[in-house]
């Protein structure tokens, strides 16, 4: 009876430190995965060739509005800036018959790149026929992101989404 009871325990004593060695695994594959992601950030900033793809937006006195998925995004690289993002605030002077969106196409001037701690920011000024704009990105290593526009004919406006690497298609354009 007590070998049974010593095997028993035996056998237990291995599924635990079993069981404790798979969490430890599950532990550095996550933290793998994080520095990988952090890599693939770091990367996008370094080349400033990355797409925003806005996923909510907070005007200015106003409340956080869901987005579609991948409906709204700015392609941004140190060439050229090409934004197509959805509007909700206060505009000054905007020209008659507009969408209503914040569109534009231009050369990004002043362009700076700051390491704080676990984020990066991202500033860049686009001039375009009608406005200025200034972009500034909050990019956090895990690819998450904050953009916040502020333009001569319209309220501030803030952007959350995420940044990745532009597909080929969106290269060619």
């Amino acid at each position: 009876m007590k070998s049974r009871l010593a095997i028993l325990v035996l056998l237990f004593s291995f599924f635990s430190f079993d069981g404790f060695a798979q969490e430890k695994t599950k532990k550095e594959l996550k933290q793998e995965r994080e520095l990988q992601k952090q890599k693939e950030t770091e990367a996008l900033i370094d080349a400033k060739n990355f797409v925003f793809d806005a996923e909510k937006v907070s005007p200015q006195g106003g409340r956080m509005i869901n987005l579609d998925y991948n409906t709204y995004s700015l392609k941004f690289n140190s060439e050229n800036v090409i934004c197509d993002l959805p509007f909700f605030g206060r505009a000054y002077n905007v020209g008659y018959g507009s969408d209503g969106g914040i569109k534009f196409e231009g050369k990004p001037e002043k362009i700076s790149v700051e390491n704080k701690g676990k984020k990066y920011i991202v500033k860049a000024t686009v001039k375009d026929a009608n406005d200025v704009y200034d972009l500034l990105f909050t990019i956090f290593y895990d690819g998450g992101t904050t953009l916040n526009v502020n333009s001569n004919n319209r309220a501030f406006i803030s952007y959350d989404g995420r940044i990745r690497a532009p597909k080929e298609s969106e290269n060619k354009k």
